[in-house]
């Protein structure tokens, strides 16, 4: 089997493409906790998550539902999503609110209209 030449270019390449994967799973199924070590084409005094640069420390919300710690040689990120609230699924859905990283529920019949449910937030 002959071996292929891959640079280092395309191997971050492979590495960005696989961390924006894991990262829209993490963000879309509740799965808790990431970890990633400094990579160099960082910027020096702070970290990129999903192509957007955050400067070093505490990061309490991105725009993808994350808390974050940018430190110095690594980035730590949490989901804040939570499992969706219990509410009558007859009667209502559960819509994503990306802006609140929480579920809104509204009537099936009218979702300008709130149902209640048992809800918590990040």
């Amino acid at each position: 089997m002959e071996k292929l030449p891959c640079s280092s270019f395309s191997l971050q390449k492979i590495f960005l493409a696989f961390f924006v994967a894991v990262g829209s799973i993490v963000t879309l199924g509740d799965a808790g906790c990431i970890a990633e070590r400094r990579k160099p084409w960082w910027p020096h005094k702070g970290c990129m998550i999903n192509g957007k640069i955050y400067p070093l420390g505490h990061i309490e919300r991105t725009e993808f539902c994350y808390k974050c710690d940018c430190e110095k040689d690594q980035i730590r990120c949490c989901s804040c999503m939570i499992d969706p609230p219990q509410y009558d699924g007859e009667k209502c859905k559960v819509i994503f609110n990306r802006k609140t990283c929480d579920y809104d529920v509204v009537q099936k019949d009218d979702p300008s209209k709130e149902c209640f449910s048992y809800s918590r937030m990040c």
